[in-house]
């Protein structure tokens, strides 16, 4: 029977469709949901509206939760890409902030690319200088290559660069990926026939078919370009260690990563310990006391579309043509990677 029939006294009372009630309360959850989903997608695209400072919120970390001066943890997490990136928010706002003393640099990265790591360290030497604000070194699981680079921003201040037991650092050098699918691409009757201004205008291109004359050629171009980054790459480290000898210097300059064990006895690193020495640390080089100093640190601001779908408003889309452009431009790479370096260069 596709309807019920409510009886009293064998007189009929009302007669309603089976399951009705069921249903009506599963539409009105629908409804509901629905109108939550709309107004979060009309608070996220206005989310800027309701946040002071839409690119950091400051946090409290530990130490005084009341003391007016500061200790700002600057994070630096995963690839290092180009300059713009939430790192910079987090400088700024040290810039902005007079009452920071000091800076935790707090590096868990296995580098990125030379531009974007070369322009972080300037931009973090420069804010320490002018300010004259210690910077104090913590090393997370892995702080490698771009992120070895940025670490020598201490100025080559003693016991200034803490490592974690499990922290893997070094691989000091540059790399610029290439790859040759033009015999592949022969199998499918496929040929580069790109028209260019100059036989140079598609060095390092994947497609391309050169003769031997013109690949050695290209190859002694970009090694010339690699020697200098890497020339420049240790220049940085003799200025952050000063204190480490020229031959030793060649010898943890090869490429290799190494151990916190390691990278103490080479003269990498200062002092094996954990974010809460490198804090310590910090204290005493800004002649504060624990008590009277509040550490703080920098979040990404997230707005309601946020919370509710985990972040889904800050992702960015690029459109196939954009990754695609991304994914097959040279870069040099200040970088610890077993895989290619195909990461797009977005924040």
């Amino acid at each position: 029977m596709s309807d019920r029939v409510i009886t009293e006294s064998s007189n009929t009372i009302a007669t309603q469709p089976r399951n009705w009630g069921r249903w009506r309360g599963r539409l009105a959850w629908i409804i509901t949901g629905i109108s939550v989903v709309i107004a979060a997608v009309a608070l996220g695209a206005n989310a800027e509206y309701f946040q002071t400072n839409p690119k950091v919120i400051e946090q409290y970390h530990s130490l005084s939760e009341l003391a007016s001066d500061k200790i700002a943890i600057i994070e630096i997490r995963g690839a290092i890409m180009g300059g713009e990136g939430f790192a910079r928010h987090q400088l700024d706002q040290v810039r902005a902030d007079e009452s920071v003393r000091a800076i935790v640099l707090r590096v868990d990265s296995p580098g990125g690319t030379v531009s974007g790591s070369d322009e972080l360290h300037y931009r973090l030497q420069k804010l320490a200088t002018e300010r004259g604000l210690p910077v104090v070194v913590s090393m997370g699981s892995i702080a490698a290559s771009g992120g070895y680079y940025v670490a020598m921003a201490n100025s080559g201040q003693d016991d200034t660069i803490f490592a974690e037991p499990s922290t893997i650092t070094g691989s000091i050098g540059v790399i610029i990926p290439h790859f040759d699918f033009s015999e592949l691409l022969k199998r499918f009757d496929v040929t580069d026939d790109s028209i260019t201004s100059g036989p140079l205008k598609e060095m390092l291109s994947v497609t391309k078919d050169r003769s031997p004359e013109l690949a050695k050629k290209e190859r002694g171009i970009v090694q010339d370009l690699v020697d200098e980054m890497f020339t420049r790459f240790k220049d940085i480290v003799r200025k952050g260690r000063p204190k480490i000898d020229d031959k030793t210097l060649e010898a943890v300059t090869t490429g290799q990563v190494f151990t916190a064990n390691q990278a103490i006895a080479f003269g990498l690193i200062d002092k094996i310990g954990f974010l809460e020495d490198a804090i310590d640390r910090a204290v005493v080089l800004a002649d504060l006391q624990k008590d009277s100093v509040r550490v703080i640190q920098y979040k990404k601001p997230q707005g309601l579309f946020d919370e509710l779908l985990g972040g889904a408003s800050q992702a960015q889309s690029f459109s196939s043509l954009e990754m695609l452009v991304e994914w097959t431009t040279p870069r040099a790479w200040y970088l610890c990677s077993w895989w290619p370096a195909i990461t797009t260069s977005h924040p």
